[in-house]
């Protein structure tokens, strides 16, 4: 039995929950207040003492981009040749720096948005856009035909960034088309309209 640790937001987990969802995997999703009395407690039963984590039996998986691509290499969505797993592996560093910088504007400087708006966004949307536009011209999937674990990750991005502002993929019709073909996936809408937690621990989104 698999059971995923996380704080009761979207954040660092959401793309690991959606992969598992989208791919029929049962798991259990321990969620708890990221600012409550449980955390200090529940901090010292992981390795790092930090989440998301992963278990797995008796293995103890932690770090975000270490589940994701434990998990994608068991259900084959890590890529088939090694071109196309670097592919999927740098694709998905590129997208995680640019979460970080979204996360320091969200829990640093939220007086920036509009900077990180008019700035990063299209900078880094620029970068993404010309990488997705490799396989099918981005029609398709990160891989094209092939879906991967990769896709969880961008899907994501691109709804908080939709989330940030209505707008925010204006400038890219490549991208927006890709999340709203995504944001169709069958075995999503359940948990889509279920959910109930934040994009951020903070609340700002």
């Amino acid at each position: 039995a698999l059971k995923l640790y996380y704080f009761a937001v979207r954040g660092l987990a959401e793309p690991i929950r959606m992969m598992l969802i989208d791919n029929g995997v049962a798991f259990e999703d321990v969620t708890f207040p990221r600012h409550g009395d449980e955390w200090p407690e529940i901090k010292k039963q992981f390795v790092f003492g930090q989440v998301p984590a992963l278990k797995e039996g008796d293995m103890e998986i932690p770090q975000s981009g270490a589940i994701i691509r434990h998990l994608a290499r068991k259900l084959n969505l890590a890529g088939d040749t090694e071109e196309e797993k670097v592919f999927t592996d740098f694709f998905s560093e590129g997208l995680r720096d640019l979460h970080d910088k979204y996360c320091e504007m969200i829990y640093g400087n939220y007086n920036s948005k509009d900077a990180f708006l008019a700035t990063t966004y299209p900078a880094e949307w620029t970068k993404v856009e010309s990488l997705l536009k490799k396989y099918h011209n981005g029609e398709k999937f990160v891989l094209g035909d092939k879906l991967s674990y990769a896709d969880y990750v961008l899907f994501e991005e691109l709804d908080i960034a939709l989330i940030l502002s209505p707008s925010a993929l204006d400038a890219f019709p490549i991208l927006k088309a890709y999340h709203t073909r995504f944001a169709k996936r069958e075995e999503l809408q359940a948990h889509f309209a279920a959910r109930n937690y934040p994009v951020n621990g903070n609340g700002k989104q």
